[in-house]
């Protein structure tokens, strides 16, 4: 099992076509930057993006907008508590008034697989008993692969990436990746480089890949 280098991604940032999503395969993808990304209708699609849009963790911006809620919290954070339902719940929400269509029941399985073994994990926001946002991702070693997010009132996803991010930098972690641009992750301090940058902290985290630490 293998994939052709990353350098060789074609100008969107499309890799391989085909294979599967077993967890051997994915572990390995994630190793090297490469992720899925494919409608129902497609085959499996891998990606190399370059640039990659990544944050540092010390760069984290926390918009003046949001102090307040970590000043008086009104919600609760969990991790790891509900990774299938935060998925579905990634899974309905719409991006420019689309549906989500490319979290489908094969990438929900594959990744709660990757969950019980201990690479896959995610964050939950709480108004109580209900879950008003999160997100998930695949931890190795010392970075953290980010999947999708979701909020059901305003500002939930970020108080879950925020307050993420700052519970893994005091773990050590050296990275986040934010796979693909966008002015929401911009406006908290996420930056695009070279995708051979990119490698490099990849080739970094190799001693690391095998005793990934995430929250509690």
């Amino acid at each position: 099992m293998y994939f052709p280098h990353p350098s060789l991604a074609d100008s969107d940032g499309i890799l391989a076509i085909g294979g599967d999503l077993s967890e051997e395969r994915l572990l390995l993808a994630y190793q090297f930057g490469i992720f899925p990304w494919y409608n129902p209708e497609d085959p499996i699609i891998w990606w190399a993006p370059d640039p990659r849009c990544v944050l540092i963790p010390s760069e984290l911006h926390v918009p003046k907008s949001m102090r307040s809620l970590f000043n008086q919290p009104k919600w609760t954070l969990t991790y790891d508590q509900c990774f299938t339902r935060v998925m579905e719940s990634c899974q309905l929400i719409p991006r420019n008034s689309i549906i989500s269509s490319w979290i489908q029941e094969p990438m929900i399985e594959a990744y709660s697989a990757l969950h019980r073994s201990g690479w896959a994990h995610s964050v939950e926001v709480w108004n109580g008993d209900e879950l008003v946002g999160g997100l998930y991702g695949v931890a190795m070693g010392r970075v953290f692969f980010g999947e999708s997010m979701f909020s059901q009132v305003p500002n939930a996803s970020k108080y879950g990436f925020i307050s993420m991010v700052r519970a893994l930098e005091s773990l050590g972690y050296q990275l986040i990746d934010c796979q693909q641009r966008t002015q929401h992750l911009l406006f908290l301090g996420a930056k695009t480089i070279p995708r051979e940058e990119f490698l490099q902290v990849l080739r970094s985290n190799f001693k690391w890949i095998d005793s990934p630490a995430f929250p509690k």
